[in-house]
C-alpha cells in the first residue's frame, strides 16, 4: 500500500481482498493458523475489526501470519466499542475494562442475570502458556517482584475499603490496575510466575469489582468479578475462583435475580469442591444458604447452613492470603443470622447477631455498622422497641463517614421504619442524625 500510514483495519481488509478470501474465510486460516482446532473467529468479528471497531490483539500474530501483512507503517486507533470480552483472550479484555472504567464509566452495560451467567462459560485454559510462546524481547520482563507488588497493594487498598467503604479508594484500585498492572501483564514472563501474576490480578480484580458494588456501580463490579473469574481459573487457582463467583452470587441476591442467584452458588461450591480451607468453605456453602433462602428454598438453605456451620467449626489458626480465607466466625455468626431472619427464626438471628459483635467483636468499621443495623431491624421485628433504637444510635455512630451504598441503603431502610414510630420519644433526634448522613456522598 502507498500514500503513507494506515490503519490496522485498512490493512487487515486490503490483505483480505488481495489474497480473494471472504471474511469467513479469513476466520477459518486463523483459526487453522492457531492450531487448536478451533473454526477461528467468525464473519462478524472480522467486520467489527475491518470497521475499526475492534483490535485483535489476540489473533494479530495469526493475522500477521496469514496474510502476510507489515505492522511498520500502520497508525494506531482507538477502538469506538468495547474489546471482545467474552470470546477474546482475557488479558486483553481485562486492560480494556480498566482503559473504560479510568476513560469514561458511562461504557458499562447494565448489570443482568443473563450477563453474569455468562462468567460460568469455560475460561481458555491454556493462556498462560500461549503468553509464554509469544514473548518477545521488547517487552517488560516480569518476575515475583511485581506479583508481590500487585499482592501488597490490593492488600493495602483492601484494609482501607473494609474499613471506610468501596467509595473511598476505587478510583486508586483502577488506575493502578490500568497504568502498573497492565504492562505487567502484556510483558514477558515464565509459565510460573505468569500463573501467579493472573491469579494476583484476579484478586485485584476482584477486589475492584467489590469497591464497585459498595459504591452503587452494579454494572461494573458484574464485569469486574466475571474478568476475575476468568483470570482466576485460567491461572488455576479454584479458590479464587470460586470467590470471584460468590461476588456475583451475592450481586445478584442483591438484585433479586433469583434463580441466578442459586444457579451460581451452587457453581461456586462446585468449584470449591478440592478446597481444603475450612473457613472458604463456609463462605461459599454460606452464599449457597442466602441465595436459596431468597428463592425460598428451606431445605437447601438448611442444608447449606449446617454445611456452613460445620465447617467454620472447623477452622482453626490465623487466615491465609486469601480473601475467603479471612472469612471469620463473627462474619459467619452476622451472615447466618440475617439467613435465618429470612426463615422467621428472629430469636435465633438475634443471638447470633449478639455473637457477631459481642464474641468475636468485628474489627472493620464498615461492617460492625451494617451488622448494628441489621440488629436494630431484627429487635424491631420482636417488638423490642427501645432495643432497635438503642442498636440503630450506635449503627450511627459507627456508620459516620464511611461511603458505602450498603451503609447508605441501611439508613433508608432505616429511616423508613422510624416513620411508624415517630411519636415514640427519641426517634425525631435519631431521625435527624439518619438524615443528614441520607444527604452525604457515597462515591
Amino acid at each position: 500500500m502507498s500514500g503513507g500510514p494506515v490503519t490496522v483495519a485498512d490493512l487487515i481488509r486490503t490483505a483480505r481482498e488481495k489474497k480473494g478470501w471472504s471474511q469467513p474465510r479469513l476466520g477459518l486460516e486463523l483459526g487453522a493458523a492457531e492450531g487448536k482446532g478451533g473454526s477461528g473467529p467468525d464473519r462478524g468479528q472480522v467486520s467489527r475489526w475491518e470497521r475499526g471497531g475492534r483490535v485483535p490483539k489476540y489473533w494479530m500474530p495469526y493475522l500477521i501470519k496469514a496474510l502476510d501483512i507489515d505492522l511498520a507503517d500502520t497508525v494506531a486507533v482507538q477502538p469506538t466499542v468495547p474489546a471482545e470480552s467474552e470470546t477474546g483472550d482475557t488479558v486483553d479484555s481485562v486492560i480494556e475494562l480498566s482503559r473504560r472504567d479510568v476513560v469514561d464509566r458511562r461504557g458499562f452495560v447494565a448489570a443482568s442475570s443473563a450477563y453474569a451467567l455468562t462468567a460460568l462459560s469455560l475460561p481458555d485454559p491454556e493462556s498462560v502458556l500461549r503468553r509464554v510462546r509469544l514473548k518477545s524481547g521488547g517487552k517488560v520482563r516480569v518476575g515475583r517482584g511485581e506479583v508481590a507488588a500487585v499482592r501488597q497493594m490490593t492488600t493495602s487498598l483492601g484494609d482501607a475499603a473494609a474499613e471506610l467503604g468501596g467509595g473511598h479508594a476505587r478510583h486508586l484500585a483502577v488506575r493502578y490496575l490500568h497504568h502498573d498492572v497492565a504492562p505487567w501483564l502484556e510483558g514477558s514472563w515464565t509459565e510460573a510466575v505468569g500463573q501467579e501474576l493472573l491469579a494476583a490480578t484476579a484478586q485485584l480484580v476482584h477486589l475492584i469489582g467489590w469497591m464497585a458494588q459498595d459504591e452503587g456501580n452494579q454494572d461494573a463490579a458484574q464485569q469486574y468479578y466475571a474478568h476475575s473469574f476468568r483470570l482466576a481459573s485460567e491461572a488455576g487457582d479454584p479458590e479464587l475462583a470460586a470467590t470471584a463467583l460468590r461476588g456475583l452470587a451475592v450481586q445478584a441476591i442483591d438484585l433479586g435475580f433469583r434463580p441466578t442467584a442459586v444457579r451460581i452458588a451452587e457453581e461456586c461450591v462446585d468449584q470449591a469442591k478440592h478446597v481444603g480451607d475450612p473457613r472458604a468453605l463456609a463462605y461459599y456453602q454460606a452464599t449457597l444458604a442466602n441465595a436459596a433462602a431468597l428463592d425460598g428454598d428451606r431445605r437447601t438453605t438448611t442444608g447449606a447452613l449446617a454445611a456452613s456451620q460445620t465447617a467454620i467449626e472447623r477452622a482453626t489458626g490465623a487466615p491465609g492470603e486469601s480473601w475467603a480465607s479471612h472469612y471469620s466466625t463473627g462474619r459467619w455468626a452476622h451472615e447466618a443470622g440475617m439467613i435465618l431472619a429470612q426463615l422467621g427464626d428472629h430469636t435465633s438471628a438475634q443471638d447470633h447477631l449478639h455473637h457477631a459483635l459481642d464474641i468475636h467483636g468485628l474489627d472493620r468499621r464498615r461492617t460492625r455498622a451494617i451488622v448494628l443495623a441489621d440488629l436494630g431491624t431484627v429487635r424491631l421485628r420482636q417488638d423490642d422497641v427501645d432495643g432497635a433504637l438503642a442498636s440503630w444510635g450506635d449503627f450511627l455512630d459507627c456508620a459516620d463517614g464511611i461511603r458505602s451504598i450498603k451503609v447508605q441503603d441501611a439508613v433508608h431502610d432505616m429511616r423508613a421504619r422510624l416513620y411508624r414510630l415517630r411519636d415514640v420519644p427519641g426517634v425525631e433526634e435519631l431521625d435527624d442524625r439518619a438524615a443528614a448522613m441520607e444527604d452525604a456522598p457515597t462515591a
